[in-house]
């Protein structure tokens, strides 16, 4: 597993942490700094987790705003805690880093979603995140 997927899936575990319990992903990011700085050999993985959960809390209203509508027929509210934080980093990924190829950021979206969530889940991000990267170009 790169580097970047291991960030990937520290980023996805404060999301998902900071949306289960209701607090604000900065301070879920502060519990992890803390922790992160307890555990070097964890260190590679942690800039860009950071550098990912801050860039969603940064533009979270935005990338909720497009979630909600290029999600058919579904809500924030109704998605299931785990597809909205994977939604919400595939979002932050395809829109505010530049440094992430489109097609990189879709494939590791939903290969989170079918590890951590259900094949149908797999399928919605996939098609959630194609439409909102056509809306790029």
């Amino acid at each position: 597993m790169s580097a970047r997927t291991k960030a990937r899936k520290r980023a996805l575990d404060l999301l998902y942490g900071a949306d289960l319990r209701s607090e604000p992903i900065g301070t879920a990011v502060a519990a992890e700094a803390v922790r992160a700085e307890a555990e070097p050999k964890r260190e590679s993985s942690w800039g860009y987790a950071r550098q990912l959960a801050e860039g969603v809390e940064e533009h979270l209203v935005e990338i909720d705003e497009l979630i909600e509508t290029y999600a058919q027929g579904w809500t924030i509210a109704r998605m299931p805690a785990i597809d909205r934080a994977i939604v919400r980093m595939g979002i932050w990924e395809l829109l505010f880093n530049p440094e992430v190829p489109d097609g990189v950021a879709i494939a590791e979206a939903v290969a989170a979603a079918r590890t951590y969530s259900t094949e149908d889940s797999a399928g919605f991000v996939n098609g959630l995140l194609g439409r909102i990267a056509q809306t790029r170009v």
